[in-house]
Protein backbone atom coordinates (compact mmCIF):
# COMPACT_ATOMS: atom_id res chain seq x y z
CA UNK A 1 0.00 0.00 0.00
CA UNK A 2 2.58 2.49 0.58
CA UNK A 3 4.14 1.92 -2.55
CA UNK A 4 0.70 2.33 -4.11
CA UNK A 5 0.31 5.91 -2.31
CA UNK A 6 4.26 6.80 -3.65
CA UNK A 7 3.39 6.02 -7.52
CA UNK A 8 2.06 8.70 -9.94
CA UNK A 9 1.21 8.36 -13.61
CA UNK A 10 0.10 11.22 -16.51
CA UNK A 11 -1.49 10.29 -19.09
CA UNK A 12 -0.42 13.00 -22.16
CA UNK A 13 -2.06 12.52 -25.92
CA UNK A 14 1.45 14.01 -27.40
CA UNK A 15 5.52 14.08 -26.70
CA UNK A 16 6.10 17.22 -24.50
CA UNK A 17 2.80 17.22 -23.41
CA UNK A 18 3.62 15.74 -19.65
CA UNK A 19 6.15 18.33 -19.20
CA UNK A 20 3.75 21.44 -20.95
CA UNK A 21 1.49 20.78 -18.39
CA UNK A 22 2.87 19.34 -15.32
CA UNK A 23 7.00 18.79 -15.98
CA UNK A 24 7.77 20.64 -12.37
CA UNK A 25 5.64 18.49 -10.82
CA UNK A 26 6.68 15.72 -11.55
CA UNK A 27 10.12 16.34 -11.02
CA UNK A 28 9.55 17.37 -7.66
CA UNK A 29 7.60 14.50 -6.74
CA UNK A 30 10.00 12.13 -8.41
CA UNK A 31 13.02 13.90 -6.44
CA UNK A 32 10.84 13.39 -3.05
CA UNK A 33 10.10 9.79 -3.24
CA UNK A 34 7.52 9.22 -5.76
CA UNK A 35 7.51 6.69 -8.55
CA UNK A 36 6.31 8.81 -11.51
CA UNK A 37 5.55 6.86 -14.69
CA UNK A 38 4.15 8.86 -18.27
CA UNK A 39 1.70 7.27 -21.24
CA UNK A 40 2.39 9.43 -24.30
CA UNK A 41 -0.97 8.37 -26.34
CA UNK A 42 -0.35 9.67 -29.95
CA UNK A 43 2.70 9.99 -32.40
CA UNK A 44 2.75 13.16 -32.70
CA UNK A 45 3.92 13.65 -36.03
CA UNK A 46 2.18 12.54 -39.03
CA UNK A 47 -0.60 15.00 -38.67
CA UNK A 48 1.67 17.63 -40.15
CA UNK A 49 1.66 15.72 -43.46
CA UNK A 50 5.70 16.56 -43.66
CA UNK A 51 7.65 14.20 -46.12
CA UNK A 52 10.30 13.55 -43.79
CA UNK A 53 7.49 11.96 -40.93
CA UNK A 54 9.90 9.00 -40.15
CA UNK A 55 13.06 10.89 -39.73
CA UNK A 56 10.92 13.55 -37.56
CA UNK A 57 8.65 10.40 -35.57
CA UNK A 58 12.71 8.98 -34.54
CA UNK A 59 13.88 11.96 -33.72
CA UNK A 60 11.07 13.03 -31.22
CA UNK A 61 11.13 9.77 -29.26
CA UNK A 62 14.99 10.64 -28.99
CA UNK A 63 13.60 13.74 -27.76
CA UNK A 64 11.51 12.60 -25.16
CA UNK A 65 13.58 9.43 -23.86
CA UNK A 66 16.28 12.85 -22.80
CA UNK A 67 13.33 14.83 -21.68
CA UNK A 68 12.21 11.71 -19.26
CA UNK A 69 15.97 11.36 -17.98
CA UNK A 70 15.65 15.24 -16.62
CA UNK A 71 12.00 14.67 -15.27
CA UNK A 72 13.33 11.47 -13.92
CA UNK A 73 10.59 9.39 -14.85
CA UNK A 74 10.75 5.53 -13.83
CA UNK A 75 8.75 4.65 -17.17
CA UNK A 76 7.88 5.84 -19.90
CA UNK A 77 5.62 4.16 -22.39
CA UNK A 78 4.74 5.39 -25.87
CA UNK A 79 1.49 3.80 -27.56
CA UNK A 80 1.95 5.71 -30.89
CA UNK A 81 -1.59 6.07 -31.84
CA UNK A 82 -1.85 8.00 -35.21
CA UNK A 83 -1.67 12.31 -34.21
CA UNK A 84 -4.89 14.16 -34.10
CA UNK A 85 -7.14 11.35 -35.00
CA UNK A 86 -8.21 9.24 -31.79
CA UNK A 87 -11.52 10.08 -32.68
CA UNK A 88 -10.85 7.22 -35.46
CA UNK A 89 -10.20 4.63 -32.23
CA UNK A 90 -12.20 2.33 -30.96
CA UNK A 91 -13.31 4.30 -27.62
CA UNK A 92 -13.89 0.89 -25.77
CA UNK A 93 -10.08 -0.32 -26.40
CA UNK A 94 -8.46 3.58 -25.32
CA UNK A 95 -10.42 2.88 -22.08
CA UNK A 96 -9.37 -0.39 -21.74
CA UNK A 97 -5.80 0.24 -22.75
CA UNK A 98 -5.55 2.98 -20.07
CA UNK A 99 -7.32 0.43 -17.77
CA UNK A 100 -4.35 -2.45 -18.22
CA UNK A 101 -1.82 0.24 -17.78
CA UNK A 102 -3.67 1.08 -14.73
CA UNK A 103 -3.79 -1.90 -12.85
CA UNK A 104 -0.29 -2.76 -13.85
CA UNK A 105 1.26 0.60 -11.96
CA UNK A 106 -1.19 1.17 -9.53
CA UNK A 107 -1.15 4.92 -9.31
CA UNK A 108 -2.95 6.56 -6.94
CA UNK A 109 -2.75 10.18 -8.39
CA UNK A 110 -3.29 11.03 -12.61
CA UNK A 111 -2.44 13.79 -14.35
CA UNK A 112 -3.69 14.32 -17.80
CA UNK A 113 -5.77 16.93 -19.77
CA UNK A 114 -8.46 18.95 -19.32
CA UNK A 115 -11.59 18.52 -21.18
CA UNK A 116 -11.95 21.27 -22.32
CA UNK A 117 -9.00 21.73 -24.59
CA UNK A 118 -9.15 23.00 -28.49
CA UNK A 119 -7.20 19.54 -29.42
CA UNK A 120 -9.06 16.86 -29.97
CA UNK A 121 -6.77 14.44 -28.98
CA UNK A 122 -6.96 16.18 -25.63
CA UNK A 123 -10.26 15.88 -25.35
CA UNK A 124 -10.38 11.89 -25.91
CA UNK A 125 -7.54 11.47 -23.45
CA UNK A 126 -9.39 13.25 -20.73
CA UNK A 127 -12.65 11.47 -20.99
CA UNK A 128 -10.92 8.38 -21.66
CA UNK A 129 -8.74 8.54 -18.59
CA UNK A 130 -11.86 9.14 -16.02
CA UNK A 131 -13.45 6.35 -17.70
CA UNK A 132 -10.85 3.72 -17.26
CA UNK A 133 -10.04 5.07 -13.50
CA UNK A 134 -13.52 5.39 -12.23
CA UNK A 135 -13.87 4.81 -8.84
CA UNK A 136 -14.80 0.90 -8.55
CA UNK A 137 -13.53 -0.81 -5.33
CA UNK A 138 -10.46 -1.95 -6.56
CA UNK A 139 -9.21 1.04 -8.15
CA UNK A 140 -6.25 2.88 -6.81
CA UNK A 141 -6.57 5.89 -8.67
CA UNK A 142 -7.50 8.49 -5.67
CA UNK A 143 -6.92 11.63 -7.26
CA UNK A 144 -7.25 12.58 -10.97
CA UNK A 145 -6.12 16.23 -11.57
CA UNK A 146 -6.15 17.75 -15.11
CA UNK A 147 -3.76 20.43 -16.42
CA UNK A 148 -3.31 23.42 -18.83
CA UNK A 149 -1.24 22.89 -22.08
CA UNK A 150 -0.47 26.09 -23.87
CA UNK A 151 -1.43 26.63 -26.99
CA UNK A 152 -4.42 24.49 -26.77
CA UNK A 153 -5.73 25.20 -23.37
CA UNK A 154 -5.99 28.74 -24.10
CA UNK A 155 -7.10 29.08 -27.35
CA UNK A 156 -10.71 27.31 -27.02
CA UNK A 157 -12.05 30.81 -26.09
CA UNK A 158 -15.79 30.27 -26.53
CA UNK A 159 -16.67 27.35 -23.70
CA UNK A 160 -17.92 26.40 -20.54
CA UNK A 161 -15.38 24.13 -19.89
CA UNK A 162 -12.51 26.85 -20.05
CA UNK A 163 -9.44 25.91 -17.74
CA UNK A 164 -10.12 27.77 -14.44
CA UNK A 165 -7.25 25.86 -11.55
CA UNK A 166 -8.19 24.94 -8.01
CA UNK A 167 -5.07 23.51 -6.92
CA UNK A 168 -1.30 24.72 -7.60
CA UNK A 169 1.92 23.26 -7.06
CA UNK A 170 4.95 25.39 -5.96
CA UNK A 171 7.52 24.70 -7.90
CA UNK A 172 9.79 27.15 -7.26
CA UNK A 173 13.18 24.46 -7.14
CA UNK A 174 11.99 22.83 -9.91
CA UNK A 175 11.19 25.25 -12.69
CA UNK A 176 14.62 24.72 -14.08
CA UNK A 177 13.97 20.72 -14.84
CA UNK A 178 11.34 21.73 -16.58
CA UNK A 179 12.40 24.28 -18.87
CA UNK A 180 15.71 21.91 -19.63
CA UNK A 181 13.30 18.90 -20.18
CA UNK A 182 11.14 21.41 -22.65
CA UNK A 183 14.55 22.16 -23.91
CA UNK A 184 14.86 18.86 -25.09
CA UNK A 185 11.84 18.89 -27.80
CA UNK A 186 13.53 21.18 -29.89
CA UNK A 187 11.24 20.01 -33.13
CA UNK A 188 8.27 21.20 -30.75
CA UNK A 189 9.29 24.40 -29.16
CA UNK A 190 8.58 27.83 -30.71
CA UNK A 191 10.12 31.46 -30.47
CA UNK A 192 8.29 33.85 -28.58
CA UNK A 193 4.93 35.42 -28.67
CA UNK A 194 4.15 31.80 -29.27
CA UNK A 195 2.39 29.90 -26.72
CA UNK A 196 4.92 26.72 -26.60
CA UNK A 197 8.00 29.20 -26.12
CA UNK A 198 10.33 29.18 -23.37
CA UNK A 199 9.95 32.70 -22.34
CA UNK A 200 5.74 31.72 -22.39
CA UNK A 201 6.67 28.83 -19.91
CA UNK A 202 8.31 30.66 -17.51
CA UNK A 203 5.79 33.52 -17.61
CA UNK A 204 3.39 31.03 -17.15
CA UNK A 205 4.76 29.81 -13.90
CA UNK A 206 5.30 33.09 -12.70
CA UNK A 207 1.47 34.10 -13.08
CA UNK A 208 0.67 30.84 -11.47
CA UNK A 209 3.05 31.47 -8.55
CA UNK A 210 1.59 35.10 -7.92
CA UNK A 211 -1.68 33.89 -7.69
CA UNK A 212 -0.94 31.70 -4.57
CA UNK A 213 2.04 33.48 -3.15
CA UNK A 214 4.83 31.87 -4.87
CA UNK A 215 7.88 32.72 -7.41
CA UNK A 216 6.55 29.75 -9.76
CA UNK A 217 4.03 27.07 -9.74
CA UNK A 218 2.21 24.78 -11.88
CA UNK A 219 -1.90 24.99 -11.88
CA UNK A 220 -4.38 22.13 -12.17
CA UNK A 221 -7.83 21.28 -11.73
CA UNK A 222 -8.73 18.36 -9.07
CA UNK A 223 -11.52 16.14 -11.11
CA UNK A 224 -11.91 13.88 -7.96
CA UNK A 225 -10.27 13.01 -4.49
CA UNK A 226 -10.88 10.23 -2.58
CA UNK A 227 -10.10 10.32 1.44
CA UNK A 228 -9.16 6.77 2.61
Amino acid sequence: IKLMKKTVLVIAAHPDDEVLGCGGTLAKMARNGFSVHGVIVSEGITSRNDKNSSTLLMNLRRENKKASKIIKFSSMKLLNYSDNKLYTVDFLKLVQNFENIITKLKPSIIFTHHSGDLNIDHEIVNRAVITASRPLKKCTVKKILTFETPSSSEWKFDTKDYFIPNYFENIEKYLKYKINALKSYKSEMRKFPHPRSIENIKSMAKVRGSIVGYKYAEAFKVIREIKD
